[in-house]
């Protein structure tokens, strides 16, 4: 039986997170003891490199956009250099399990911003379930508590900005290959570091450290290309709820490299939310099943 763009596009969500957990779990081990910006900059050539030979060896790296489409990949490689930015300085501060558990609010987020800006459906169920869920979101960071601080506003930012950029992965032609796109990105993030190191400095590096940037870049390249080929393939509102995957990782992560383990409320917010996004995930099959059978009885 053919796999439906739904199906893939859920697969190749979870197959990203997987890879985007473990390069965050290199980044947040490297720049114990390098400057953040330089393994930024580091990480950032091998990436390029890789993804240009990648790029070049399948013909899929195009230089030269049309107008509208180079636009939208310049609207998503700035929140991708944003998103970036808030996010690794975060996770320098915090540990990777707490910091994966609010960003655990980004499907339902996209979901939101889904039906608002282009108009995908969403019933009241699923409404109920992304509020419920963002209230799964305020028991992790606390507000107020001694949980939250700018260290957990910079992670909410994080998650506003690859909102932006998962939308606007959504509205680029198809014309122009995920490959493409991700190169863009990437080179955009890799300038931000290199821009900083003047005044951040450059610190030798030994061969762990080597290892963790090129096991990041591997990992993230294949994160960059799995998650603009998933938001690109079948509804947002299905394929978004498999980033829930990443928490499994960055708890196992967290416990295996770290030592950190997520406290008790921290568990109870996860779990609201990805409950309620497994919810909105049923809710959609459902849905979809029922629109199969309207139109193969209409037929």
């Amino acid at each position: 039986m053919a796999m439906s763009e739904n199906v893939r596009g859920a697969l190749l969500m979870a197959v990203s997170m997987a890879a985007f957990t473990i390069n965050d779990a290199a980044m947040k081990s490297v720049t114990e003891t390098i400057p953040l910006f330089q393994s930024i900059a580091l990480r950032g050539v091998v990436t390029l490199i890789l993804l240009g030979a990648v790029g070049v060896a399948t013909g899929t790296l195009h230089l030269r956009l049309p107008a509208r489409d180079t636009k939208l990949v310049l609207l998503r490689s700035v929140a991708e250099v944003a998103a970036t930015l808030l996010f690794l300085t975060a996770l320098l501060h915090m540990p990777i399990a707490n910091l994966s558990a609010i960003l655990q609010s980004l499907p339902l987020a996209v979901t939101l911003a889904a039906a608002l800006l282009f108009g995908e459906r969403i019933g009241w169920r699923r409404l109920l379930a992304i509020a419920i869920g963002f209230v799964g979101v305020c028991i992790i960071i606390r507000p107020g508590g001694e949980a939250f601080d700018k260290w957990s506003l910079m992670g909410l930012g994080s998650v506003v900005c690859v909102v932006v950029r998962d939308l606007s992965a959504r509205r680029i032609s198809t014309a122009v290959p995920s490959v493409t796109v991700a190169f863009w990105s990437a080179l955009a993030v890799t300038l931000m570091g290199a821009s900083a190191l003047p005044v951040q400095g450059f610190a030798p590096m030994d061969t762990r450290e080597i290892w963790l940037v090129l096991g990041a870049s591997g990992c993230l390249i294949f994160g960059l290309v799995a998650s603009v080929t998933a938001m690109r393939q079948g509804e947002i509102s299905f394929v978004a709820p498999f980033r829930y995957t990443s928490l499994v990782w960055a708890v196992l992560l967290g416990w295996a490299v770290f030592g950190d383990w997520p406290d008790m409320w921290t568990w109870v917010g996860a779990a609201l939310v990805v409950a309620t996004g497994m919810f909105a995930f049923w809710r959609e099959s459902v849905l979809r099943k029922a629109r199969l059978s309207a139109g193969s009885l209409q037929a």
